[in-house]
């Protein structure tokens, strides 16, 4: 089987993925137990997701039990520039840099499909492959195959690849040799921990998603918290703060892929603000931010109005008091009360 890993990893690299690692199925015992413990703390907010596919996501061995092997794989996705700076430009929305092109769920699944057609070929194994949709804790696998560890943030980075990158999983039914676990390397840093706006982090290697700007302006539905919109700032769609302070970015690789390039930049709130339905998906088609609704977005653009200080957009956020959608009109009202507040 070494051989046949040998080849698995060559060709992986070959259809432009970053790195590769095998770990056994049962390879996290200890995260059934974690992420009971984060259910039960309720930091999984309003991802009922999360909990109802509770004993899959806390085994990879339970969600297909002939699976022999899982093999983890990275795909770069590494920004150009540094996504912090436009936090400082008031009048605009700061994306994160996962969505600012194509959407990373199609671009790693049609991958990854390639290299598993061509496994299941060539080793006569079954497969089946997982891009973030399935209930796989990929991140505590990719550590037990050595793409990175998962810092005091709680995502996934790596000594050679920083922290700009995607996972793919195959299981598949091939026994292949397993990799060594990589180790915490974060030491006594804590500049992810201090540099989040809404102090996310109750402790190092634990995430309250209730009050992470990502969970909030892409999963949470309805108003966001007042003590918390606040502090969203001009972040739109998701948040790198953590991410991007990273000491550990400066051996990030660039990425190759050129559906990763940026598309949506750092558009000005005035013209997204104005978007219909038909509108916002024709500007976000093929984008991951299309998937969570022209509601929920204008929801967080009304949020970075009324932080911006400008007032001159107070007309554009008056414009939608009486919208159709509650949290809209709600957003727009607290946006106009902010601007006059001055």
């Amino acid at each position: 089987m070494k051989a046949l890993k040998t080849a698995l990893i060559e060709r992986a690299l070959s259809e432009g993925f970053a790195k590769v690692g095998v770990c056994a199925p049962d390879a996290v015992p200890e995260a059934a137990g974690r992420l009971r413990a984060y259910l039960a703390a309720g930091h999984h907010g309003q991802m009922g997701w999360m909990a109802a596919r509770e004993d899959w996501r806390g085994s990879a061995a339970a969600l297909w039990p002939e699976a022999q092997s899982v093999v983890m794989f990275a795909e770069i996705y590494t920004p150009g520039a540094d996504p912090l700076a436009v936090l400082e430009e008031r009048g605009r929305g700061a994306v994160s840099v996962y969505a600012q092109g194509r959407d990373y769920h199609d671009l790693v699944k049609r991958r990854l499909k390639r290299v598993g057609g061509w496994f299941a070929g060539v080793s006569g194994a079954e497969i089946k492959v997982f891009v973030d949709t399935a209930p796989v804790m990929e991140k505590p696998l990719a550590q037990a195959a050595g793409l990175g560890w998962q810092g005091k943030h709680t995502n996934l980075l790596g000594r050679d690849l920083g922290s700009w990158f995607f996972l793919g999983a195959m299981f598949t039914t091939a026994a292949l040799e397993p990799d060594a676990a990589e180790v915490d390397h974060c030491g006594s840093c804590r500049a992810c921990l201090d540099i989040c706006p809404t102090a996310a982090f109750p402790a190092p290697y634990q995430l309250d998603a209730r009050r992470c700007i990502s969970y909030l302006t892409i999963e949470h539905s309805g108003p966001v918290d007042a003590e918390l919109r606040g502090l969203m700032g001009n972040r739109i769609y998701g948040c790198d703060d953590c991410l991007a302070i990273c000491p550990w970015n400066k051996f990030a690789q660039a990425a190759t892929e050129i559906g990763y390039q940026a598309r949506v930049g750092a558009p000005e709130l005035a013209e997204l603000a104005v978007l219909d339905d038909a509108g916002f998906r024709a500007r976000f088609a093929g984008s991951p931010i299309k998937r969570i609704g022209r509601d929920r977005f204008v929801r967080n653009v009304l949020y970075a109005i009324g932080n911006s200080g400008m007032p001159g957009l107070q007309a554009v956020a008056a414009r939608l008091v009486n919208d159709q959608d509650a949290a809209v009109a709600d957003a727009a009202r607290w946006a106009c009360g902010r601007l006059e507040a001055g």
